[in-house]
């Protein structure tokens, strides 16, 4: 049996994050073992797939300040100007980075780039082992330890165990914890697409009758595409000729980047607000899409994930530098503590969004439209969803 300080189960964009902050927040002193079931080869790995995630300015802040956002910079494409509108109504609003004082407002990354990246620094890092592929399939938690068992038979002892395991989450299922879900009734189309316009850092988010609809920047001018349906209109789309898909995202997108000329391989995902009721557990922190998997309106699953990572990683190292025991209670409750409040304002603020703009009522049509236009009049009024998108939100 090999001992550790911490066992993180998940090596995908949370759980190589949350090790390596806090392999560099403890200075290399805290050992960390990270089981991951798959070699993150590009397109292959769940957690590191087709899809790109956009990194809010304030998370792109904190990787450089953890000493990665180098490395990633390079497979970023910055997001200048964010488009919201809602088809069929004149109601817009517009986020620019020059008006918020800001070289960018976000920078969007291919999952399979990062994973690259991130995996190398794992690797790198004398503190950290990584058990890949291999996998967590029995846990035991006692009074001062919880054991892990993997599937390729070692087992490994540690002080915490962190679950950052996916929003299906084997070790939240081995655990018991309770889960609530909302199924938004929803499937998000994932594609990349090119087009006849260049995008120049402008990001769409169109709301639909079905749906929002987000074209984010992309590197070689192309354009990460996340179309929200219902399942019924998902099925065919995803099976019809390119030429008839591109045509079918026309009508609903619109002009705003010239003709579509390219769609490549194309994926559907069904959208659950799928969270733990409580995010510690004894000598169990759970962080990532394993904690709370939300609706991709407004980008902010990652963002939000990336704070609770971070907030765990001061909170964890603070504690191993006082001697407390960092797998006990008082320190995940001080965590848990600090994280509730963004974690509640961002849960509550997609699955608004999402009810708002997929109903059809003549007078909820009337209202954001009406709250789209003063956004796009009255700064104060735009801010609150400005702080969001740019993740100005403190991680504590």
């Amino acid at each position: 049996m090999k001992a550790y300080d911490i066992v993180i189960a998940g090596g995908a964009m949370a759980g190589a994050t949350a090790a390596l902050a806090l392999d560099t927040l403890s200075g290399g002193r805290l050992r960390i073992a990270v089981v991951e079931a798959m070699v993150p080869n590009h397109g292959d790995h769940p957690g590191y797939d087709a899809r790109s995630i956009a990194l809010a300015e304030g998370s792109c802040a904190a990787f450089e300040q953890l000493g990665l956002w180098e490395a990633l910079a390079p497979f970023g494409t910055p997001i200048q100007h964010i488009h919201v509108s809602d088809r069929g109504h004149a109601g817009q609003a517009h986020i620019d980075a020059q008006t918020q004082g800001v070289s960018y407002l976000g920078q969007v990354i291919e999952l399979a780039d990062a994973g690259a990246v991130l995996h190398q620094k794992l690797h790198a890092r004398p503190a950290i082992d990584v058990f890949c592929p291999d996998a967590v399939i029995a846990i035991e938690r006692k009074l001062d330890a919880v054991t892990v068992t993997l599937k390729q038979g070692q087992s490994l002892t540690a002080s915490l165990l962190i679950a950052a395991d996916g929003g299906r989450s084997p070790c939240s299922r081995l655990l018991h914890l309770p889960r609530q879900q909302h199924d938004f009734g929803q499937v998000a189309v994932i594609a990349n697409v090119s087009t006849a316009l260049p995008h120049q850092g402008h990001a769409f988010e169109r709301f639909t009758d079905t749906g929002p609809v987000a074209l984010l920047p992309m590197s070689q001018g192309r354009c990460s595409l996340v179309w929200c349906m219902t399942p019924d209109e998902a099925q065919p789309l995803t099976q019809v000729s390119d030429s008839v898909f591109l045509q079918r995202l026309q009508q609903v997108f619109g002009w705003r980047l010239g003709k579509l000329l390219h769609v490549g391989e194309r994926h559907a995902y069904p959208l659950v607000l799928n969270q733990v009721v409580r995010p510690v557990s004894h000598r169990v922190a759970v962080v990532g899409n394993a904690a709370q998997s939300l609706h991709p309106i407004a980008g902010q699953g990652f963002n939000l994930g990336l704070r609770d990572v971070i907030t765990l990683a001061q909170t964890v190292s603070a504690a191993f530098q006082r001697g407390q025991d960092i797998g006990a209670i008082p320190v995940l409750m001080d965590y848990a503590s600090q994280r509730q409040p963004d974690r509640d304002t961002t849960v509550a603020l997609t699955s608004g969004l999402v009810h708002l703009f997929s109903n059809q009522s003549a007078l909820l049509a009337a209202a954001r439209n009406a709250g789209l236009g003063l956004m796009s009049t009255i700064e104060r009024v735009k801010q609150p969803l400005v702080q969001r998108t740019i993740g100005w939100v403190e991680p504590k």
